[in-house]
């Protein structure tokens, strides 16, 4: 299919096209089923990234990256996502990915010089801890609790976090507290840098969870307790967290949407291939209308996706938050992926459930895609209401009323 991509867009994602299927690929197919990509290995692959000129397209030249405008970007990460390994090689992996958007656009010079370049570089690790336990805050941010005070020209941060990834293995929190207790939570939270190894941080654990094996993702359990950082690891404007992590979410939903486009692609293309091979009932399977039609189903919608995302992702680069389509981007996208892997791992019978094809580590990694950054339910609530603003009675002025 042809996009309105720009003459860079599509140099940059042919480059990365070749990077996937010449390198990283071949590396995944090397890869021991079952195992986790070594330290080593990723260490050569981002090297390689930086040889074929494609290493954290997203992040300016000065700290590391090639400064790409956020529309130019996405198709290179469509095409990382054709593998696990892509998106850490390319240094466009979640949650680093995001963080590194968001010191970018917020940090200070000296936040970036000591976070942001060693992030990009891939020498560190972040964590952006936002979702609480029950009945802290979750797809209902309104009801976070962690707080951080100030005391003297210090903030002091108190409260329980999880499901932050990267958690323990992270050298930087990026911590969302109620700040001001007296205001609406979307107009009283901040951001709060806090390094891993300040004095009241507890890793209370890293949770058992579906997917990431591959590359071994760390969800973490933690807890600040009498947590002291200086005032200047404040992040952006004080009581504007929720508004920057708005502008953190925005284009990381839509560069979740490439990436997981990216994995259904390559999905349907392993099912092609072997239905294509594997014969039954008197021919290969691919020749019969059934398998035909749900891949062209699939192939279409997945087009679809590509669309809406693009056209979002112009709003956002025009200045606009674009609420309302990233959200329709983001919970069409992730049933659209998930359907496509579900059938493809369906295709290949047992050789989709076992580990010499990479179906069945993307069918564990693409269930999540329906929950992080803001459930199905909650995106579906987003687009209702904006549905729903404007009712026009004129429309049922023909109804018939009980009259009586």
């Amino acid at each position: 299919m042809q996009y309105n991509d720009s003459a860079l867009a599509q140099e940059v994602s042919g480059r990365v096209r070749e990077f996937m299927d010449d390198v990283v690929i071949p590396a995944e197919r090397d890869l021991e089923p079952g195992t986790v990509v070594s330290d080593s290995v990723l260490a050569d692959l981002r090297e390689q990234a930086r040889e074929y000129d494609v290493y954290a397209p997203q992040i300016s030249e000065e700290y590391g990256g090639m400064g790409l405008e956020f529309r130019d970007v996405l198709p290179a990460f469509e095409q990382a996502g054709r593998s696990i390994l892509g998106a850490p090689a390319m240094r466009v992996d979640a949650p680093d990915e995001g963080n590194m958007h968001t010191f970018e656009m917020l940090g200070t010079k000296e936040q970036k010089d000591k976070w942001l370049r060693p992030l990009v570089a891939g020498d560190i690790h972040s964590g952006f801890a936002m979702t609480e336990p029950i009945q802290g805050g979750g797809s209902d941010p309104k009801m976070l609790k962690t707080k951080a005070e100030k005391d003297g020209d210090e903030w002091v941060v108190n409260g329980h976090k999880w499901w932050t990834t990267n958690g323990s293995d992270a050298s930087i929190l990026i911590v969302m507290a109620r700040t001001d207790f007296d205001a609406h939570p979307y107009q009283g939270a901040s951001l709060i840098l806090v390094p891993i190894d300040t004095p009241g941080v507890e890793v209370v654990r890293d949770i058992p969870h579906t997917g990431g094996g591959v590359i071994g993702t760390i969800h973490s359990e933690i807890k600040f307790n009498d947590v002291r950082v200086p005032e200047e690891n404040l992040l952006g404007t004080e009581n504007m967290g929720f508004k920057h992590a708005q502008q953190r979410l925005g284009p990381a939903r839509l560069t979740h949407c490439m990436r997981f486009s990216g994995m259904a692609q390559r999905s349907l293309d392993v099912a092609k291939a072997y239905i294509s091979e594997r014969e039954a009932f008197g021919g290969p399977v691919a020749e019969k209308q059934g398998p035909r039609f749900a891949i062209a189903e699939h192939e279409t919608k997945l087009h679809a996706v590509k669309t809406m995302v693009r056209h979002a992702a112009w709003q956002v680069s025009e200045g606009d938050e674009a609420r309302i389509p990233v959200s329709m981007c983001k919970v069409f996208a992730a049933n659209v992926a998930q359907e496509a892997i579900d059938t493809a791992l369906q295709f290949c019978g047992a050789n989709g459930m076992g580990k010499d094809l990479p179906i069945s580590d993307f069918y564990e990694e693409v269930r999540q895609f329906r929950i992080v950054d803001g459930a199905d339910e909650v995106h579906k609530r987003v687009i209702a209401r904006n549905a729903f603003d404007e009712i026009d009675p004129e429309e049922i002025s023909t109804v018939t009323r009980f009259d009586g």
